[in-house]
């Protein structure tokens, strides 16, 4: 009984009877489609005032300036090697395994009706001048009304700036912003409390328009996509927290509710405040945090890569066209670059799979036609594994600054003590309450 208290348990709950309705009455599955979508719209509408918030705040506070543009490179410099190397693994996964080999699909009988949304928003992304111009938004206001991460933070980074510089006079602005940022966390904890019913409407939706026979007819490649993506995990990721002093393991544990979120709503950003709250628990700063997770979102989707380029061999090979080596490098150039084309989109994985596939142009797009009916299932590891590898990379980041508390790190990742949920009023002085296991 008391583990039903738990929101860890109420989520997997509610993904359990979400996969019973969706498989015994698909009508009715299918209709509960705005509970899932109401939960991550309620999230969503969250998300822009607390980046804003924490990021400028924590930049008001800093005593070295010069700091913030050291721990953007380094995050960058990681986004860039665990990201490509994700493309790699699941290129060499792709390869070995070879999931499409044997459909003998002819691409000029698919219907490409069905993918052609994905390829009109795809072209809408293309070009280096092109996506800069979508990195700044039209007004201050529009950033916030489109919910566009980037542009958020864009915001966020010019407002600390500008609120250290006016010294002494912008202590109580940067005060304000933690003030103003502690009630948008409160709202989250509230909202957050919806998480099982958005979870079951969620995935009853995905099991009753799509269907388990479809999870079965392309269970190669979707079982090829979850395994490659524990293997990145368990192997790549978990020797990246290793070398930075912490397991891999405990911080998943740590991070259980939030997984859960995200299996159940399919929705990386349906967790990202909270993420970027917890690892402040685990020892990391707020200007570190508020920096990396944001831009995680956009450069660090390790899980997106893996499903990039596993999705664009199966294609390849459901179709019996044969890509040579030169081409495979190719295509890892070009989904280097386009896998940070279409971040703050809905839909982002399929339309960063159509703009690989049209600027590579030895794939036609028509033939996404075939993953269309799974790629709600792969989406959900897409998620979660996009949300491990930004909260690894702030720790690791933040270690690398030589700013992350290890022996908070440490006492929090204990396994005698487990994160719960409880009122503010109830919480220690480091915002967050314990109970024994």
């Amino acid at each position: 009984m008391r583990a039903l208290k738990s929101l860890y348990v109420q989520v997997l709950i509610g993904i359990a009877l979400g996969i019973l309705v969706g498989a015994l009455w698909p009508g009715i599955g299918v209709a509960l489609q705005p509970l899932g979508e109401g939960f991550v719209r309620l999230i969503k509408m969250l998300i822009a005032p607390v980046i804003f918030c924490t990021v400028a705040g924590g930049i008001a506070r800093m005593s070295d300036l010069k700091s913030f543009g050291r721990v953007g490179a380094r995050a960058l410099i990681y986004f860039e090697a665990v990201s490509t190397l994700a493309l790699v693994v699941g290129l060499v996964v792709g390869e070995v395994a070879r999931p499409g080999a044997g459909f003998n699909v002819d691409p000029a009988a698919l219907d490409s009706r069905s993918v052609a949304q994905y390829a009109d928003k795809a072209r809408q992304m293309h070009g280096i001048a092109d996506w800069l111009l979508h990195l700044i938004p039209d007004t201050f206001v529009s950033a916030f009304a489109a919910g566009n991460i980037l542009q958020v933070l864009l915001l966020a980074v010019l407002a600390g700036f500008a609120i250290a510089g006016l010294e002494r006079t912008g202590v109580p602005v940067a005060r304000s912003l933690d003030q103003v940022g502690a009630v948008f966390f409160g709202i989250i904890r509230i909202v957050v409390r919806a998480a099982p019913l958005g979870a079951f409407g969620a995935m009853a939706l995905t099991i009753g328009k799509y269907g388990l026979g479809a999870l079965i007819k392309l269970g190669g490649l979707v079982g090829c996509v979850y395994l490659t993506s524990i293997l990145f995990i368990a192997v790549v990721l978990g020797a990246v927290a290793r070398a930075a002093g912490f397991s891999l393991w405990r911080f998943l544990v740590y991070i259980r509710e939030e997984l859960t979120i995200v299996l159940g709503a399919s929705s990386s950003e349906a967790v990202l405040p909270q993420l970027m709250e917890k690892l402040e628990r685990l020892g990391a700063p707020r200007a570190v945090t508020g920096l990396v997770v944001p831009a995680g979102y956009s450069f660090n989707l390790d899980g997106t890569n893996i499903y990039m380029t596993l999705a664009t061999l199966f294609l390849a090979q459901a179709t019996n066209i044969h890509l040579s080596l030169p081409q495979e490098l190719g295509l890892l150039a070009v989904a280097m670059l386009t896998s940070k084309g279409a971040s703050g989109v809905t839909g982002a994985g399929f339309i960063t799979l159509a703009l690989t596939l049209g600027a590579v142009g030895t794939i036609p797009v028509a033939a996404m036609a075939l993953i269309l009916g799974v790629d709600r299932f792969m989406s959900e590891c897409r998620a979660l594994t996009n949300v491990i590898g930004n909260g690894v990379a702030t720790l690791v980041v933040a270690r690398w600054e030589g700013t992350l508390d290890r022996e908070r790190l440490a006492r929090e990742l204990a396994p005698a003590r487990r994160p719960i949920a409880a009122p503010r009023s109830a919480q220690g002085p480091d915002g967050q309450a314990f109970q024994d296991p």
